[in-house]
């Protein structure tokens, strides 16, 4: 099926291509051996689901299974998270009530909230976790760009393979509008099970009330699951997979980030779970 003609093809991408300097780009993307690279986190346990394999985001062939997405997505994404990406990115990271031993960042992508959590909890084991491993070459590049010990992990949201009550606080930063309603769900329950009791899950993404009102911004991107993120509620399924203090916050109107914890008495319906591995000492295994 030839892709959709979106609105973002049509209008706004040569808008943001004349922002960025592409030669640069092209330089810095054919100075890595992409499969070699990402060969050191690819981990021979990890299945791709479909939906993620299957679908094309931000008008990128293979999605982010593509290591041209690796180095394309920062340039792009500091124009498309107005006002300011770092702010909107700091929201999150302001709204961590606590002061965590370990961290858990899912879906990482080239780490720039990682980062920016590493740089507040200095002290704090941080990790990042994402499906594709040419995006962790890149979030490693940035890391060792800016002298930041952060560990790196090729896997799947739905099932770490961590052990249960590995982290003090989870976090997710635009993922959920990239993932199907039931999938955001598993990911959720699988966040409360690595969780401390007291921990805390924060989710940052699209304003889903906004989303909502204005329908025609589903249609700038290529974004095959934003519209039925939109639809939904954070949280309530934060409330489903039994966190409690659930609470949302606007940031600048088109960005939500919503913070729950987990309480003494658990009641979530805990899935996915997988053998326990130990915390301390992983290195990304190849496949």
């Amino acid at each position: 099926m030839p892709r959709q003609d979106t609105i973002w093809e049509r209008f706004l991408s040569p808008i943001v291509r004349s922002l960025i300097n592409e030669k640069e780009l092209r330089q810095f993307y054919e100075s890595i051996d992409w499969q070699q690279e990402a060969t050191r986190f690819q981990r021979g346990d990890v299945e791709t689901p479909s939906y993620y394999s299957s679908q094309n985001f931000h008008g990128i062939e293979r999605g982010y299974l593509n290591p041209g997405a690796a180095v394309s997505y920062d340039p792009i994404t500091q124009y498309v998270l107005p006002p300011n990406e770092t702010l909107i990115r700091q929201g999150l990271i302001d709204t961590i009530q606590s002061h965590p031993r370990r961290i858990l960042d899912l879906g990482c992508g080239t780490g720039s909230t990682t980062l920016m959590l590493k740089q507040a909890f200095p002290s704090s084991e941080v990790i990042g976790l994402d499906l594709s491993p040419y995006m962790l070459v890149m979030a490693e590049y940035k890391a060792k760009t800016a002298n930041l010990d952060i560990q790196w992990r090729h896997g799947n949201a739905e099932c770490t393979g961590f052990p249960d009550a590995s982290f003090d606080v989870v976090t997710a930063s635009l993922l959920f509008h990239e993932t199907p309603p039931d999938v955001s769900q598993a990911i959720l329950q699988e966040s409360f099970r690595l969780l401390t009791t007291g921990g805390e899950v924060l989710i940052l993404d699209g304003n889903q009330k906004t989303l909502r009102q204005l329908d025609w911004l589903n249609n700038v991107f290529e974004e095959p699951y934003i519209r039925d993120f939109a639809a939904e509620s954070v949280d309530a399924w934060m409330g489903a997979a039994g966190f409690g203090a659930v609470q949302t916050k606007d940031l600048w109107f088109i960005h939500q980030v919503t913070r729950g914890v987990k309480p003494l008495t658990q009641k979530a319906r805990v899935s996915n779970r997988t053998e326990d591995i130990p915390l301390e000492g992983w290195m990304p295994s190849p496949a």
